[in-house]
């Protein structure tokens, strides 16, 4: 790599973009303040947009210049805004707890410079919410469907839109949730056949596999 020597704990991928069409992100959660210091400053130097997953807040005030979103728990440094791509992504809740990784995932799609809307709060609970937003989704190309508890919001989706739909089981729930394995495991064995599924509370995921599909779009 030209430039400055780098510890090789903290190594970025910069030809990830060019070899997959979207950028490494950064997974913060288990990574010290320095090394994420560092993988910023790598960043900044290439010119090279990053965003830091699962970023607690009092790592957050460390690092300079970006936008941290406490909520999503992600921090995010560009030295431009993302080129605008082809499609649109749809994120549907089951519920409010659902939030945070709705978020995560909308920001990693913005990320990525995909345009998306998020429908929240719109579980099996009370269905006809979620059948009321069925015109408007018919316009998405992709749908990525957040939820807890037993996580049937995913298969409803996809026995109604004809669009891919991503699940993303959340640890939302109690007892016998499981901390998201009741509904991971129930979509996993969905009749709703071609429904894909995420692993628990991964809205990264989500996202970069609805950028996938919308790559072979273009």
């Amino acid at each position: 790599m030209n430039g400055p020597e780098y510890q090789q704990d903290v190594t970025f991928d910069f030809s990830r973009r060019e070899r997959l069409g979207f950028p490494e992100i950064v997974y913060g959660e288990s990574k010290s303040i320095d090394q994420l210091q560092r993988i910023l400053q790598q960043c900044r130097d290439h010119q090279h947009p990053v965003l830091i997953s699962r970023c607690q807040a009092e790592k957050a005030a460390y690092l300079e210049g970006g936008e941290y979103d406490d909520v999503a728990r992600t921090w995010l440094w560009q030295a431009s805004p993302p080129v605008l791509r082809p499609g649109k992504v749809a994120v549907l809740s089951g519920g409010t707890a659902d939030a945070p990784i709705v978020a995560e995932c909308s920001n990693v799609l913005r990320f990525l410079g995909l345009k998306t809307k998020s429908f929240q709060d719109v579980g099996v609970a009370s269905v006809q919410r979620f059948l009321h937003h069925l015109p408007e989704l018919a316009a998405f190309d992709v749908l990525i469907v957040v939820a807890g508890f037993e996580g049937a919001l995913a298969s409803v989706v996809a026995g109604q839109c004809p669009q891919p739909v991503i699940g993303v089981p959340t640890s939302v729930g109690y007892g016998v949730a499981l901390n998201g394995n009741a509904a991971l495991n129930a979509m996993l064995s969905s009749c709703a056949n071609g429904l894909m599924v995420m692993n628990v509370d991964n809205g990264v995921g989500a996202a970069l596999a609805a950028g996938r599909i919308l790559k072979l779009r273009q």
